[in-house]
């Protein structure tokens, strides 16, 4: 089993469920009252890194990131808020490469460490495309999230399992983020497959936005990953809207069928 900060993804009666939203959205005092009620609705919180190329996300987190960043958003910004906001859950720091390298990797990390990160996950740096990179991340506190694609070969899954030290992320459907198009209809298929050839955790992602959705896919994984949905209810709402889609959307990550089997 996993110890803390992932032990909420090894629960017998329930998944994790991990929100995500972008730093500095919709301005900077929202942002921090947000993190921290996230993080007291959710389980796990996943921050996102402000991008101006954000090629993976649809359209309302690619919003939230580039108002987030005309109001002046940063990395820096980002650990900092994070380390004001008194978050009392795991976080992962949710980025593309491009930010973290401008920056300086060893420095991100201890940094990152500093403002009470404890993963990080980068959406385009596939496992084993940077050996020095991983290395830096593997001699650090934080533990460095891998993705996995509907489309993963089986031998690649193993190599990623292999590599991981928490764990893994599934995209739940090819395409973009976004709360319009729900997980594909054989998620249950694809996460026994990805099962069978791994060992950690699983947590899935992409197009998860109600409480129906959050638990179908609540049954079959070790987590469930909610962005775009919870990003649109803070721009239209505020914190309460927040706080009332966390509400509803926790409830649903109880399990009905039995445990969830990881082999951790």
């Amino acid at each position: 089993m996993l110890g803390a900060p992932w032990d909420s993804l090894c629960r017998p009666d329930k998944s994790a469920l991990i929100a995500y939203l972008t730093a500095g959205y919709p301005d900077r005092a929202t942002s921090a009252g947000a993190l921290r009620a996230a993080s007291l609705g959710a389980d796990i919180l996943e921050v996102g890194v402000p991008f101006s190329d954000p090629v993976a996300d649809g359209p309302v987190i690619q919003r939230a990131s580039f108002d987030a960043l005309a109001a002046g958003m940063s990395l820096r910004g980002t650990l900092d808020l994070i380390a004001e906001s008194d978050v009392a859950c795991p976080v992962v720091l949710f980025s593309y490469l491009n930010p973290l390298l401008r920056y300086g990797f060893e420095r991100l990390l201890a940094d990152a460490a500093e403002a009470g990160v404890d993963g990080l996950l980068v959406t385009d740096l596939p496992v084993g495309a940077d050996p020095a990179i991983e290395a830096l991340v593997a001699a650090s506190p934080l533990d460095l999230i891998p993705l996995v694609s509907p489309t993963t070969a089986p031998a690649r899954i193993v190599e990623i399992d292999a590599r991981a030290s928490s764990f893994l992320y599934l995209i739940g459907r090819l395409g973009v983020t976004g709360a319009g198009v729900p997980p594909d209809a054989g998620l249950p298929e694809m996460v026994a497959r990805v099962r069978a050839r791994s060992t950690r955790p699983l947590a899935v992602g992409f197009g998860i936005s109600t409480p129906a959705q959050v638990g179908a896919v609540a049954q079959v994984a070790d987590g469930v990953v909610v962005g775009s949905a919870l990003v649109q209810a803070l721009g239209r709402g505020g914190v309460p809207a927040l706080e009332a889609l966390l509400a509803e959307l926790a409830p649903a990550c109880a399990r009905t069928s039995g445990p969830v089997h990881s082999r951790v």
